[in-house]
Formats: structure tokens, C-alpha cells, sequence
């Protein structure tokens, strides 16, 4: 019987991969047989997960190769660093961005706002760009961006944040029409409040907590740990007619959007 989301001899880059999510997301592939590039800003930091990870499959999966994801030339030296060292691309999982301005977009200051587009946008199709050609030399590939649910909805605080989300779902909807013809696929996970050090100042509250108790439908906060089945799943073949989507993992409380 085939074994569903089976990731033997597929090689991953995942950005903003050393804790949260993009950890869980990295353990996940792994699990199911790829060898995973992982990258942030931080060394150290990659260098113990890297190690959790091939502890945690019992075989040498992970590779740390740190990265500022906002600047082209680093994505550029990450991309050519993982074809040196476990050959050429066929899932990337762009992970990294920032939120740097917390308050009314009238007040967004332009370096704020050049940034957060720069991060949350503009280095994702960088980074789509420098992994292509790998994907178009084998006929396939799988794209995935994290978007948020932020980008649904317009917010007093939050709202530069969800507009480059959004600018991203428009970015991933366009990769996936240029890409598809060459058999790439382009898909964004759109996540909820989740238990991150990222969205820490969101939930680190009880008011937070009541608010998860009580309007959110599965009653709870997301976990980075949410995330692996999904990762997983869009990057395997078990979701081969599926590009172009924004998938919310989200408890619910964007159902309807």
C-alpha cells in the first residue's frame, strides 16, 4: 500500500524554520523522508533544531543554513549552499516575515512599511524565483507561503501586517498560474492566533485566553504543531491538483471567509 505524503529524495528549504511553526513544518517533512534545509538568522539556533530533527528521525534529515530571508543576496547564497549540499530543490516553504508596526495605518512610517513588504512579499517571490529552475528541470515542484488570516480582514492594529499577507495570497495565486503549465504548484497556509513567540503579544494574556475559551470554535489556541500534517501534505503528491489556494488553520473562527 502506498504510503501517503511519502517525501523520499525530495529536498525541502524552509525559511524562518528554527522555532514555531516553521519547526514544526521542518519536523514534518522530515518525518516523511525529505531532507530539509533550514534557515533563519541565527546559527545556534538552527544548529539545535537541526539536531532535534535527525535526533527525532533517527537519520541525518536536517541541515542548518542560516539566512536573513529579507535580503536577496543571503536567500541567494541559501539556495546555492542547499544544490551544494544535498542536490536540487523540490519543496520550499517560505516561513519568515515581520510585523514591526503595531497601531492605525495612518501612522505606518515608510521604512516600516517598505519593510514588512519587503519581508512578507518581495522575498518570497525572490525566493520563488531562485528555486524554480530546479522545479521546472523536473517537471514539479510545491511552493508554500505563510499568509495569515490577517490578510481577510482589515484591523485597527494589525493592518499593515494583514495587507502584505494578502499581497502575498496574490503573489502565491500568480506563481501558481505562470508555474502550473511546468507542473509547479503554489499554495499559502493562512494560520489563526497560534502559539508562537512571533504572535506572543497577542495571546500572553487572559484576556486572550478568554477569548480563544470562548469565540473560538475548537476552543483553543493553534499550536505550531497544527501545522506539520498540513506542511506535509501540501508538499507531497496527495495534494497534486491542488494550487493557487489560501488554506486558513485557524480553530473556525475564519469559516466563512
Amino acid at each position: 500500500m502506498k504510503n501517503l505524503f511519502d517525501l523520499s529524495n525530495k529536498v525541502a528549504v524552509l525559511t524562518g524554520a528554527s522555532k514555531g511553526m516553521g519547526k514544526a513544518m521542518a519536523l514534518a517533512l522530515a518525518t516523511q523522508g525529505a531532507t530539509v534545509v533550514i534557515s533563519s538568522r541565527k546559527q545556534d539556533q538552527l544548529d539545535a533544531t537541526a539536531a532535534e530533527i535527525n535526533e527525532a528521525c533517527g537519520a541525518k534529515r536536517a541541515y542548518a543554513i542560516a539566512a536573513n530571508a529579507g535580503r536577496h543576496d543571503e536567500l541567494e547564497a541559501l539556495v546555492s549552499k542547499t544544490r551544494e549540499s544535498v542536490g536540487p530543490i523540490d519543496i520550499v516553504i517560505g516561513n519568515a516575515g515581520v510585523n514591526i508596526h503595531y497601531g492605525p495605518i495612518s501612522e505606518i512610517p515608510d521604512s516600516a512599511y517598505e519593510k514588512t513588504m519587503q519581508v512578507n512579499v518581495q522575498a518570497n517571490l525572490w525566493l520563488a524565483r531562485l528555486v524554480v529552475p530546479d522545479m521546472i528541470a523536473k517537471g514539479a515542484g510545491s511552493m508554500i507561503f505563510t499568509s495569515s488570516v490577517g490578510g481577510f480582514k482589515p484591523s485597527a492594529t494589525l493592518g499593515l501586517y494583514g495587507t502584505s499577507k494578502l499581497a502575498l495570497i496574490g503573489l502565491v495565486r500568480n506563481l501558481a498560474l505562470e508555474y502550473g503549465p511546468q507542473g509547479i504548484r503554489a499554495n499559502a497556509i493562512c494560520p489563526g492566533l497560534i502559539r508562537t513567540d512571533f504572535a506572543k503579544a497577542l495571546w500572553d494574556n487572559p484576556e486572550a485566553e478568554a477569548r480563544a475559551n470562548s469565540q473560538i470554535p475548537l476552543r483553543r489556541l493553534g499550536s505550531p504543531d497544527d501545522f506539520g500534517g498540513i506542511a506535509a501534505f501540501l508538499a507531497s503528491d496527495e495534494s497534486s491538483y491542488m494550487t493557487g489556494q489560501a488554506l486558513t488553520v485557524c480553530g473556525g473562527t475564519n469559516m466563512w471567509t
